[in-house]
């Protein structure tokens, strides 16, 4: 059990496609590299990507997490976490994505600060929807990582999320760029469009060529591939966040 408030890193993207799943699932790969102990909650609630990609058929998950606390059947969190190895665990998107209408926005903080003094750090995969139950992980967050690629309706509507955050005064948010999914702009071209630096980039050496083999063997690219040149951007990324 961790004694201090855990992080709280979330992935999310402003349109499908972004390769974010894969990252936050490498994030998890360098916590485990770092020994921190770790749970992945997968919020990006009518796929079940995180479950999936790890192999792993939890027989609880985030909605009987949320049904049990609105019929006091709940006892502790424990419960509705499966785990994938000795350092991290998972809070899986639910198993029927017919159930993911009934995960109810309120329950979403109250789950959160359950898993906060249970672990050293909560990476948190989200869809890319503007939904209310993403803007209060926002909230909560210590680091949002935006994924991005150089289409121009995803940096377009990047844009616009970057005007609201200042509109907020709201600066906890870094972006990724993802080389690996495409790279038709350069980074001046990408800068102009949004009117800001990247913070990171990963190389298109990120994608690795069995990354399908990867995924079916429920498998964590950043613990395969520890001197891939984009497992060291991520091993960055978490560096900056947690230092």
């Amino acid at each position: 059990m961790a004694s201090n408030k855990a992080k709280i890193i979330t992935v999310t993207s402003v349109k499908g496609g972004t390769g974010k799943s894969v990252i936050a699932l490498s994030i998890a790969g360098i916590l485990k590299e770092q020994e921190l102990k770790t749970v992945i909650v997968d919020l990006d609630l009518s796929s079940g990507v995180i479950a999936a990609s790890l192999n792993i058929k939890p027989t609880q998950d985030i909605y009987s997490l949320v049904d049990d606390m609105m019929n006091n059947r709940y006892d502790q969190i424990e419960k509705y976490i499966t785990s994938y190895d000795e350092n991290i665990d998972i809070l899986a998107a639910p198993n029927d994505p017919r159930n993911t209408l009934k995960i109810y926005p309120q329950y979403i903080d109250n789950i959160i600060k359950q898993l906060e003094y249970k672990y050293d750090i909560i990476v948190i995969d989200t869809n890319h929807i503007t939904s209310e139950i993403n803007l209060i992980t926002f909230d909560l967050s210590t680091e949002i990582l935006y994924v991005i690629t150089d289409d121009l309706m995803d940096l377009k509507n990047m844009k616009t999320m970057l005007s609201i955050y200042e509109d907020m005064e709201v600066d906890k948010y870094k972006l990724i760029l993802n080389e690996s999914i495409s790279r038709n702009l350069t980074n001046f071209e990408i800068k102009t469009v949004l009117g800001k630096e990247i913070d990171y980039t990963l190389p298109k050496a990120f994608r690795e060529e069995n990354i399908q083999k990867l995924i079916m063997d429920g498998k964590i690219l950043t613990l395969e591939k520890p001197n891939n040149k984009g497992t060291n951007i991520i091993r960055e990324i978490v560096k900056d966040i947690i230092k």
